[in-house]
């Protein structure tokens, strides 16, 4: 692991945290807290304000004893085999997962009590437990998602170091597409100005297309809470041409629905005209009839 990455091992009570909207999923596992992607937009930064730790890339929680809480709970009478999300607010796939080698265990678990789940992913890693993932799809529904924001590579590095390449990232998707997985696209966030030009998301959708995702889901920078301080730092050092212009736009923690309006024009038109879907829950519903 990176020498430069402090890991520190910690129990947890629980390994699932029931969510107050049950739609599309009402429970979220996160096996690790701090993520070494370092995505300079993360929501998740405030997280690790409940650690006393302002070292969200840094300063990586691991919790240990969470195969063995998970199969507590799953293995419980009151478990009703509803959809887990997998890495909602850390990467399950992040570095760490090299060596503590968690998901194998907890993909174990999902086939043996047929719980469904999503994972989202910005690594390659996540191919090392195809065959698992391939089984569970076979008996449940299964989501894969990648989030990719962009096919500049340069633009890529800067603002998601810690993350695969996203030309690998859709080859990722594609083997996945020869699975019973429902394979997913998340172009989030879409960063104002630096990635959300025309080339971009129409590159975005023709690989989404030629992959074969299921569905293509868009979602507009959005900064709240220390996100916001780490974001327009990274700008100021990165690209200070555009802190005017995005200073501007995001007053408060969205921009402008004028803005908004018009970039999901553009990007719903392009959806179309590639033939990608916006819906999400189709996959899943009809998995889950079945």
């Amino acid at each position: 692991m990176d020498n430069s990455t402090t890991y520190k091992e910690i129990h947890c009570e629980s390994a699932l945290n029931g969510l107050k909207r049950k739609v599309p999923f009402g429970w979220d596992l996160n096996i690790y807290r701090g993520c070494t992607h370092a995505c300079r937009y993360c929501y998740a930064i405030y997280s690790h304000a409940y650690l006393n730790s302002d070292g969200f890339y840094d300063d990586i929680h691991v919790k240990t004893n969470i195969v063995e809480k998970l199969e507590q709970e799953l293995s419980s009478p009151k478990w009703k085999h509803e959809v887990v999300n997998i890495g909602g607010v850390t990467d399950s796939y992040q570095k760490a997962e090299e060596t503590y080698q968690f998901m194998p265990e907890i993909l174990k678990l999902l086939i043996k009590y047929k719980t469904p789940a999503i994972i989202s992913t910005k690594s390659t890693l996540i191919l090392r437990d195809y065959d698992l993932i391939n089984e569970l799809s076979q008996i449940t529904y299964i989501n894969v998602a990648a989030t990719i924001t962009t096919m500049d590579e340069d633009v890529r590095k800067k603002i998601e170091p810690g993350g695969s390449p996203s030309a690998d990232r859709f080859a990722m998707l594609k083997q996945f597409r020869q699975t019973n997985a429902s394979i997913g696209l998340h172009v989030m966030p879409i960063i104002p100005y630096l990635t959300d030009n025309r080339e971009n998301i129409e590159a975005l959708c023709v690989n989404a297309r030629d992959c074969g995702a299921h569905y293509m889901l868009p979602g507009v920078l959005y900064l709240r809470g220390d996100t916001r301080k780490v974001f327009f730092d990274f700008i100021q050092r990165d690209y200070p041409q555009l802190y005017p212009q995005l200073q501007a736009l995001y007053k408060t923690g969205g921009a402008d629905k004028a803005y908004k309006d018009q970039l999901y024009l553009m990007v719903n038109e392009l959806r179309g005209r590639f033939g990608i879907s916006s819906s999400y829950s189709k996959p899943m519903k009809e998995k889950m009839l079945k």
